[in-house]
């Protein structure tokens, strides 16, 4: 069966990608879905002032979680096969190695709306993970609630 990673940040952005994987279910795919989330690591000050690293971690990951969690509920809510991942480190060589590590076939992301200049001065995560990604990125742009509305209702017109 097709395993398809979809990275997600928390953003409403990245529940873009989840609701895209919902469509492509309805329309017939089968697939077992990993939800990915990556955080950054602790900083020197946390490091240094913390005097248990292993309760920074516990941290990350418990946030990690609850920032995944929205698109968990979407895809379990759906009957959908689905686990978590999270990493820690630079997003898109850290996502680069969790698709590596659950033998994904293919990866979502939601591509962030960035301007070409914001994009080069900032660095984009999806466009890195197009390009270092071992496997297929579906990069998917934010949907536009109002025409997804108006097309819906065409659809329900059409059928009456």
């Amino acid at each position: 069966m097709l395993k398809i990673l979809i990275a997600i940040d928390g953003s409403e952005c990245s529940l873009d990608a989840v609701h895209h994987a919902l469509k492509l279910v309805e329309k017939g795919l089968q697939a077992e879905f990993v939800l990915a989330n990556v955080q950054e690591p602790a900083s020197l000050y946390e490091l240094v002032t913390s005097r248990d690293p292993d309760l920074i971690a516990a941290a990350s990951v418990e946030a990690a979680q609850d920032l995944m969690a929205p698109a968990l509920a979407l895809l379990q809510q759906a009957g959908l096969e689905c686990s978590t991942e999270v990493g820690m480190g630079d997003p898109a060589h850290t996502l680069i190695d969790i698709i590596e590590d659950t033998g994904c076939d293919l990866v979502l992301i939601a591509a962030r709306g960035q301007g070409a200049i914001a994009s080069a001065l900032l660095g984009s995560v999806s466009q890195e993970l197009a390009h270092s990604s071992p496997v297929p990125v579906t990069i998917v742009h934010p949907i536009d609630n109002d025409v997804e509305e108006e097309q819906l209702a065409d659809e329900d017109k059409a059928t009456d």
